[in-house]
C-alpha cells in the first residue's frame, strides 16, 4: 500500500469526561503518521464539543477536525458521516475509536498494521480471542454470555467464523468501504453488524486482533434486548436474501441468476439425470454463462446454447451458441433436432412461454423429451406475502423481479398439455438452502443448514403444493397430437 493516509474517526456522545484522555492515549507512533483525526460529537448534552476544540488548540501535533452535529444521528448515523468523510478525503485507512474510553487507543498500531501490509481489508478488535480476557477486564457475565451466543448465531447465519461480532474497535481499508452500500444501514447500534454482513457479501478479507476489555463508569446507551433482536434479524435477513426470500438488498453482490449447488436443487437434479445417459445432443435454452452446459459437456453430451445475451466466455462453455430473444421463440437458424431440450428457470421469464413450448416440439428428435424447472407460486412464501398484503417483487427467487409469468404445478401442466406435451415426471424441490453458502468463509449454516434442508425436504414430500419451492418436470410430446400433425 506504500505510505498510507490514516484517519481516526472518534465517535463521541456525552464524552466530555473521557475524550481528552482517549486522545492522549493515542501512541506517538500513530500520532506522527495520522493524516486526520475527526471527532464527531453526536449532539451531546454535555461539553464534549468544547473539550474537543480545547484539545485541538493544545495538541498541534495531532491534526484534528471537531464537528458537532446539529441533531443526533445515532451511533450508526455518526459512523456513516465519518466514513463518507474518509472517502471524500481520499484516506487509505480509517479507524473507528470510541470517545468513552471503552477501547484501548494503545492498540491502534495492531489494527492499522495488517491493513498497511495489505494482509486484509478489515481488522476487527476482538475481546474474545484471548481466553478469559473479557471477564478479567470486567465484562459482566450476562454481556459475555450474550456476546458469545449472538456471535455464534451470526456466524451460523452469515457463514463466518469470527470470534466476536460486537466490538466497536475496528479499522477499514477506505476503498473497501466505498464498495459497499453502508449508507443504507441502520442508524442504530446494529450498524456494526450490518457493515460486517456487507463486507462478507462483497468478499472483503476480514482479520481479527486481540484487544483488552475495559469496563468503567461509561454510560451504556444500548438496549440489550432490542439490540439482540436487531442483529439477529439482520443476520437472518441476509441468509434469507441469499436463498431468494426477500428483496435481496443485503445480498447485493450476488448475481440474480447463479448455479444452485447440491443434489437436491433444481440444477443438481438436472445434472444428475443426464449423468446416467449415454452422450446425446442437448439444447440449453436460456444458457446464461453456460454453467449447466459446462457440466453436461464433461459428461460427454453435445450442448447448443441459446440466450438473449452473449455472456463473455459462453463460446468456451458450449459447442455452439445462438443469440436470440426468447420472447420471440426459438430462432429459425437454430439447428436440430435435439435429443433433450432443457429450460432451467426460463419459461417464467418470457411473455409467451406457450410459443417456446410449441417451438420445442419442432426441434425434438424422435423419442426426445423436454426438461423444465419452474418456480411454484403456490409455495408458502408468496402465499404469505399476498395474505399479509405485502406482495412485491424480489431480487431473486419465486418473486424474482424478472418473472413475467407465475405458475403452480397444475397451471403449468395445463399449459404444457394445451401446447403439445404430457408430463411424465414431476419432482418437487425445496428451498435452495445451498445458495446461502455463496461467498461464505465456512460452511454457511453448517449443521443448522443441513437440519433446515432435511426438514424442508420432508415437508416437500408430504405437501409439495405448499412446500415445493420449484418443480422439475419431464415433458414428452402428446402422442395423439403428434399423430394428428403427421
Amino acid at each position: 500500500m506504500g505510505t498510507a493516509r490514516i484517519g481516526i474517526l472518534v465517535v463521541a456522545y456525552n464524552a466530555a469526561s473521557t475524550l481528552a484522555q482517549v486522545l492522549d492515549r493515542i501512541p506517538d507512533s500513530v500520532r506522527s503518521r495520522v493524516a486526520e483525526v475527526l471527532v464527531f460529537d453526536d449532539h451531546s448534552e454535555d461539553t464534549t464539543y468544547l473539550v474537543g476544540l480545547g484539545y485541538k488548540s493544545l495538541a498541534p501535533d495531532l491534526p484534528m477536525t471537531v464537528v458537532r452535529h446539529e441533531h443526533n444521528l445515532g451511533y450508526g448515523g455518526n459512523q456513516k458521516a465519518g466514513y463518507r468523510w474518509a472517502i471524500d478525503n481520499e484516506l487509505d485507512i480509517v479507524v473507528l475509536l470510541h470517545g468513552d474510553g471503552q477501547y484501548a487507543p494503545e492498540r491502534l498500531e495492531d489494527l492499522i498494521g495488517p491493513l498497511e501490509r495489505d494482509e486484509c481489508d478489515v481488522v476487527l478488535g476482538s475481546r474474545m480471542l484471548e481466553s478469559g480476557g473479557a471477564r478479567r477486564g470486567g465484562m459482566p457475565r450476562y454481556k459475555f454470555v450474550g456476546n458469545r451466543i449472538l456471535t455464534k448465531v451470526e456466524n451460523v447465519l452469515v457463514g463466518t467464523s469470527l470470534s466476536e461480532w460486537h466490538s466497536g474497535f475496528r479499522a477499514y481499508r477506505v476503498a473497501s468501504l466505498a464498495e459497499i452500500p453502508f449508507e443504507r444501514n441502520s442508524d442504530g447500534f446494529d450498524f456494526d453488524t450490518e457493515i460486517i454482513i456487507q463486507l462478507v457479501e462483497a468478499g472483503q478479507r476480514i482479520d481479527e486482533v486481540p484487544i483488552p476489555t475495559y469496563y468503567g463508569d461509561e454510560i451504556c446507551y444500548v438496549n440489550g434486548i432490542r439490540y439482540a433482536a436487531d442483529v439477529t434479524r439482520d443476520a437472518a435477513r441476509y441468509r434469507a436474501h441469499k436463498m431468494g426470500l426477500g428483496n435481496g438488498e443485503t445480498a447485493f453482490a450476488s448475481q440474480a441468476y447463479e448455479w444452485k449447488d447440491g443434489p437436491e436443487t433444481s440444477h443438481g437434479i438436472l445434472e444428475g439425470r443426464l449423468a446416467a445417459l449415454a452422450p446425446i445432443s442437448v439444447l440449453d435454452v436460456g444458457c446464461s454463462a453456460g454453467e449447466l452446459a459446462t457440466r453436461l459437456r464433461k459428461l460427454g453430451h453435445r450442448v447448443t446454447g441459446v440466450d438473449a445475451e452473449e455472456v463473455p466466455g459462453i463460446h468456451e462453455n458450449v459447442d455452439e451458441f445462438v443469440r436470440a430473444d426468447l420472447n420471440g421463440g426459438l430462432p429459425d437458424s437454430l439447428r436440430g433436432p435435439f435429443d433433450l431440450i432443457v429450460a432451467a428457470d426460463v419459461l417464467e421469464h418470457v411473455a409467451r412461454p406457450e410459443r417456446l413450448l410449441e417451438d420445442f416440439a419442432t426441434r425434438l428428435a424422435p423419442g426426445g423429451r423436454v426438461v423444465v424447472s419452474i418456480p411454484n407460486f403456490a409455495h408458502w412464501y408468496p402465499r404469505l406475502r399476498v395474505a399479509v398484503g405485502r406482495f412485491d417483487y424480489d431480487r431473486r427467487g419465486i418473486l424474482d423481479v424478472g418473472h413475467l409469468r407465475f405458475f403452480t404445478r397444475r397451471s403449468f401442466e395445463r399449459l404444457a398439455k394445451k401446447h403439445g406435451f404430457d408430463t411424465v415426471r414431476c419432482h418437487g424441490v425445496g428451498i435452495p438452502v445451498e445458495v446461502a453458502k455463496r461467498g461464505a468463509r465456512t460452511g454457511a449454516g453448517g449443521s443448522a443448514g443441513r437440519w433446515f434442508s432435511a426438514v424442508d425436504r420432508v415437508l416437500v414430500l408430504a405437501w409439495p403444493n405448499l412446500f415445493a419451492y420449484q418443480y422439475v418436470l419431464d415433458l414428452v410430446p402428446d402422442p395423439a397430437r403428434a399423430a394428428a400433425s403427421d
